[in-house]
């Protein structure tokens, strides 16, 4: 492998804080954080595990809401910075022509991936047990739902920012109904983002670390001259319940299935007050990166505590370099 650089436009006004003195760490976390409070939309109980993009000039996203009631939302928002975001005050409501998809009951940790002509929005949808919602968007404001990707029971659904070999393609991670305890990262293909197949497996969890009981992509692979970038969560069972960090791997450019990379350290774990106490405790997870490839600023967007939203930082040479020199 040679020089590995970032592919993709630029994006100057990209979220951006420098790294604090005498930090040595490869990601950092903003000094900002949490960058979106538990109760920063009407009716919110928390928000998190949320999806973000730039728009039209600034930044939009989808965020995981849910509610005083405890009903899992998606609602849409927007933000000229990316650090200061305007929610809306209700769930999206995806126009769909089959109400048999269409009436779910409850929608969560979405992804968001801009890929030919639209933004396509996958999340965890509820169709007798959690499998992979698929919609879309051109403006943020008007939702398309489309068929669900995979049977139930099945999380973690990402899609790749473009076509594989012809093929839209995407990793998940199949589950059961409830707090899946075990969990491997698998690719799938389809010609029309309707049917599914070639499933091929990616990774597993690794014994006796961080990431011992499973594993899940997190947001939008990012393309790079020497593979795809993936940071995704990795588990712990400890004595008082699972513990989420995150690293991340390099995935073959043609062949995703084919780690080439992976990170034995995590990149990030619950440290922080609002990473360790909320309604989930020990939660870091990762959903959406921003990167601006001409001077290699990465904005990695996270849940903390499955409570509020959060924003850490890394440069692409140094964070590919250190999963390198730290793989497996």
């Amino acid at each position: 492998m040679g020089q590995a650089r970032l592919v993709g436009p630029a994006l100057p006004n990209i979220p951006w804080e420098d790294r604090p003195q005498g930090c040595s760490d490869v990601i950092w976390r903003s000094r900002r954080n949490p960058i979106i409070t538990r109760d920063a939309a009407a009716k919110a109980n928390s928000i998190f595990n949320s999806a973000v993009v730039p728009f039209d000039g600034g930044f939009a996203g989808v965020f995981r809401v849910d509610t005083t009631a405890r009903n899992m939302e998606l609602r849409t928002g927007k933000s000229h910075d990316g650090i200061t975001w305007a929610i809306e005050e209700s769930r999206i409501e995806f126009v769909c022509d089959d109400p048999e998809v269409g009436k779910f009951v409850y929608g969560y940790d979405p992804r968001v991936t801009w890929l030919e002509d639209r933004y396509y929005v996958t999340w965890c949808n509820w169709y007798h047990g959690p499998t992979i919602g698929l919609g879309y968007t051109f403006d943020f404001r008007t939702f398309y739902q489309m068929e669900n990707a995979f049977l139930p029971f099945n999380r973690n659904g990402v899609l790749f920012p473009r076509r594989i070999r012809g093929k839209y393609a995407m990793l998940s991670r199949p589950s059961d109904p409830g707090h899946t305890p075990f969990g491997d990262i698998f690719y799938s293909e389809s010609p029309d983002l309707t049917h599914w197949g070639k499933h091929r497996h990616v990774m597993s969890p690794v014994p006796n670390s961080w990431q011992s009981t499973k594993v899940g992509a997190g947001p939008v692979p990012v393309e790079t001259t020497e593979g795809w970038l993936l940071f995704y969560h990795g588990v712990l069972t400890s004595c008082n319940g699972f513990v989420y960090s995150f690293g991340a791997a390099i995935l073959d450019l043609d062949e995703p299935w084919k780690v080439i990379y992976r990170t034995r350290p995590y990149l990030l774990s619950p440290r922080e007050p609002y990473e360790c106490v909320g309604d989930v405790p020990n939660v870091v997870f990762p959903t959406a990166v921003l990167c601006d490839p001409p001077t290699g600023r990465m904005a990695i967007y996270y849940g903390g505590a499955d409570t509020v939203t959060c924003i850490a930082f890394a440069y692409f040479a140094e964070l590919f370099e250190f999963v390198k020199e730290n793989s497996l």
